[in-house]
């Protein structure tokens, strides 16, 4: 007897989502007025943040201030540039239908058309909000900047020996340094540039291509992997969010949006593996070690992506079969051991571009600003949905009545995010820029977004298209 379907059908929700929140008692809607206020309070805050973010940058940028931020418009790494381009039309058009029939659709297509058609929207949104730059600026050349990866490539020739020299060119202010992001990130990273280059897919355009399709791969991991552990009404919730994201800005295109792609990815095969276990099912193991691979090439990546660990735990603990988990660490184990019979060490790689980092802006970017400027950044990306829902998942997380947080996926990963970008921030380690370096961690608060009312979800999803509209039409993002 065959086995039923694909592993796609596993997490399948039922057609229509369940009527959720239900009321207790005659005070539901007091409880839900109150709700709705604490939730434009957690907005409101969030804006004064990033107006005294922005206030107070500027007035360090002043001539004489005595304080560096090197940062133009703050607390956001970009140029303060009103302008419209060729993606501009079509992207209010793409909001516009997102926020009319996302979650309609979300809620009534079979599951796996569901995701394909949020794959399909969010690639569709990030293209055209990169291509409000134009196509050169905004997409095309965007990765060959002097500081980018693609400026080493062609000087590459000779991988296994790139390998090895990798860190002794991490240092800056030698002859042979390597450009700013190829020397701040493991060899991970570039190596991904350089196999596209060597499958004869040259020049910024198939870079850009390149993140912009894996970095679209988020709106489908994240909502899988809740529903893989046990949510599927609230994967249906999260979809729309997943796909106008605001920081789906910076996805297209920076490589940190391929980042997020990856190692999102590898969450999700992480939970389809434990599902696997839990069912009984042929590619559990598969599933598991492929999860355990691009979690371990995360790490190669980029050096913060190790925190990520946190998310992988509360995977873990919410798929609640370990041997899902330990074939993952073994497969990610496995790809560090490549990594250093290749030549190259990812401690000794941390050690130098924290070394590195502070030949540069680091040295001079005040912490005492940018340990809560971070924030304000991270929070525009996130957008104004996810503010309230995370002032949401916080109260039921600490507040009675608590509910079952080690069980559910929408508060466990919601706070593991969290978690990883407090550790983050207070490392000192990404002064500025967070709002595209901290998109991989980011990402994993969308499915508290699912605890936001229903009746209200349309204008928070309007609200989220607003954000990434005013922000890619009044700044130049950089990088």
């Amino acid at each position: 007897m065959s086995e039923p379907n694909s592993a796609a059908r596993l997490a399948e929700p039922p057609a229509r989502e369940p009527h959720a929140e239900p009321h207790a008692g005659p005070d539901g809607p007091a409880r839900d007025r109150r709700g709705r206020r604490a939730d434009l309070l957690a907005v409101a805050a969030a804006v004064v943040l990033v107006a005294a973010a922005t206030a107070v940058g500027l007035y360090y940028n002043r001539p004489n201030s005595g304080v560096v931020i090197f940062v133009s418009s703050p607390p956001l790494f970009a140029d303060w540039l009103p302008h419209v381009g060729p993606g501009s039309v079509f992207a209010v058009l793409i909001a516009v239908a997102v926020v009319l029939h996302g979650p309609a659709l979300a809620a009534r297509l079979p599951w796996r058309h569901a995701l394909a058609a949020g794959y399909l929207a969010s690639l569709s949104w990030i293209f055209s909000l990169a291509m409000v730059d134009g196509w050169s600026r905004g997409f095309a050349g965007h990765l060959t900047i002097p500081q980018e990866y693609l400026h080493e490539v062609p000087g590459i020739t000779d991988i296994p020996r790139m390998l090895r020299e990798f860190s002794s060119r991490i240092l800056d202010f030698r002859p042979d340094s390597w450009t700013t992001h190829v020397s701040g990130h493991p060899p991970g990273a570039t190596l991904v540039f350089v196999w596209l280059d060597r499958l004869g897919l040259h020049g910024g355009a198939w870079a850009a291509t390149a993140v912009v399709l894996v970095g679209s791969l988020v709106a489908v991991a994240v909502p899988a992997t809740v529903a893989l552990l046990g949510r599927p009404e609230a994967a249906r919730a999260v979809l729309p969010f997943a796909v106008l994201t605001p920081g789906a800005v910076w996805i297209g295109v920076s490589a940190d949006g391929l980042f997020a792609g990856v190692t999102a990815t590898g969450l999700a095969l992480l939970a389809l593996s434990a599902k696997g276990f839990t069912d009984g099912r042929r590619y559990a193991v598969p599933a598991g070690l492929a999860a355990g691979v691009l979690l371990g090439f995360g790490i190669f990546l980029s050096y913060g992506l190790v925190l990520l660990g946190l998310l992988a735990v509360a995977v873990a603990v919410l798929g609640r079969q370990w041997l899902a988990a330990a074939l993952a660490i073994t497969a990610a184990l496995a790809v560090v051991g490549l990594f250093a019979w290749a030549g190259f060490w990812w401690l000794d790689g941390y050690h130098l571009v924290v070394e590195r980092y502070y030949q540069g802006v680091a040295l001079v970017r005040p912490y005492s600003y940018w340990v809560w400027a971070d924030l304000a950044a991270v929070a525009v990306a996130l957008g104004p949905a996810v503010v309230a829902a995370l002032r949401r998942g916080l109260t039921e997380t600490f507040l009675p009545p608590r509910r079952a947080v080690l069980a559910d996926p929408v508060l466990l990963l919601g706070v593991a995010a969290l978690l990883t970008i407090v550790f983050a921030d207070v490392s000192g380690l990404s002064k500025a820029e967070t709002e595209r370096i901290w998109l991989p961690f980011g990402v994993w608060l969308l499915p508290m977004t699912a605890l936001l009312p229903r009746p209200g979800r349309r204008w928070w999803l309007a609200a989220q298209a607003a954000t990434a509209l005013a922000v890619n039409h009044l700044l130049l993002t950089g990088w």
